[in-house]
């Protein structure tokens, strides 16, 4: 789970017209019934019920940085490349249902599985499994360079919103557009030392777990449980099967996951160092720059996570924007538990 700007304090879906369209053509205006036409087309039905493709179950491989990176790939090869990012601690099945109603749609759709989830790998294993916020962000940009992706759009939630975050300020000209789940994401060092009121410290009682030893033992021992338990508490209301979660908590047999969730949360903690080659990067997140790209900023109603409320992030986005609360007891994965809505801000964000 995500909340780095914590300390600075963080629409729905289009239904196409059917039945009655044909009655009301010959009144409305030849400029109206475009623009109808252009929505409907880019609306994502209520009607729709998406399949997992089977391509979920055989991701693609691609060597990437310093990684060899597991991802999904989907829709036509020319679309408009859509990256869809994830957090800690879920994986590329956030993205189940959002990936076909995007890829339906034209886009080329690419799902990866980031550092220590799935089948990612180190290719090196002198590489120190970093966990800092510019490594892997610079992951995704390896990946978009392995692809031969100049720009894209990026949609993400917790640790993948923040990636999105991050380069769409540091490399602006790589991201069309971004939708990111509870809004601005980025943090640094700094802010992470500044305390809280006990209140906010207490829904961050596992990260000062895992600045233990103690912690990492356990969390390594338990990971499964452990991931179960914050799915939910940061989704008190939804009622995930048992066989959803062990798709994704599969992802966190990677032999590298603890050790790059532990380095990242004692490295916001200001415990643990980062490398030198992300420095600079770092320095200039630290400044928390404003996002100028289009964005559109997505929070559920029911998210049991720290999150940012959006008035504190509103300065932060200096270019087209938008704020979207989904009502219906949706939590802190919001692409998996209402994905509809997810994927129609995809769609509406490439408009703006």
């Amino acid at each position: 789970m995500d909340m780095s700007f914590s300390t600075r304090s963080v629409d729905l879906l289009r239904r196409r017209l059917i039945g009655t369209a044909a009655m009301a053509t010959a009144t409305l205006p030849l400029a109206a019934l475009v623009a109808s036409k252009v929505q409907a087309s880019n609306a994502v039905t209520s009607t729709s019920k998406p399949q997992s493709e089977p391509s979920f179950a055989s991701p693609k491989q691609i060597r990437a940085g310093l990684l060899d990176i597991s991802y999904i790939e989907t829709g036509p090869s020319d679309g408009l490349p859509i990256l869809l990012l994830h957090g800690w601690p879920y994986d590329i099945h956030s993205f189940e249902e959002v990936a076909p109603l995007l890829a339906s749609k034209g886009y080329r759709v690419i799902i990866p599985s980031l550092r220590g989830y799935g089948g990612t790998r180190f290719i090196s294993d002198e590489v120190v499994r970093n966990g800092q916020p510019s490594a892997l962000a610079l992951d995704v940009i390896a990946l978009m360079d392995a692809l031969k992706i100049e720009k894209a759009v990026f949609a993400g939630f917790d640790w993948g919103a923040r990636t999105a975050n991050i380069i769409s300020v540091l490399w602006p000209q790589r991201v069309q557009a971004m939708v990111s789940v509870s809004g601005y994401l980025i943090g640094s060092q700094e802010a992470g030392r500044t305390p809280l009121p006990p209140k906010a410290e207490l829904a961050w009682w596992y990260q000062f777990y895992f600045a233990t030893e103690r912690g990492r033992l356990g969390y390594d021992k338990y990971r499964k449980e452990f991931a179960k338990l914050i799915w939910q508490l940061a989704s008190p209301q939804w009622k995930f099967e048992d066989a959803t979660f062990s798709r994704s908590a599969a992802s966190f047999d990677n032999p590298d996951h603890v050790a790059v969730v532990i380095h990242n949360y004692r490295w916001r903690l200001g415990i643990a160092d980062g490398e030198p080659q992300y420095a600079e990067f770092e320095r200039q997140l630290a400044a928390f720059p404003v996002v100028t790209v289009p964005t559109i900023t997505m929070e559920g109603d029911a998210n049991g996570a720290p999150h940012p409320e959006p008035p504190s992030y509103r300065n932060k986005f200096t270019g087209k924007y938008s704020h979207r609360l989904i009502r219906g007891g949706v939590g802190h994965n919001l692409p998996q538990e209402a994905p509809k809505e997810f994927a129609q801000a995809v769609l509406d964000v490439i408009q703006t």
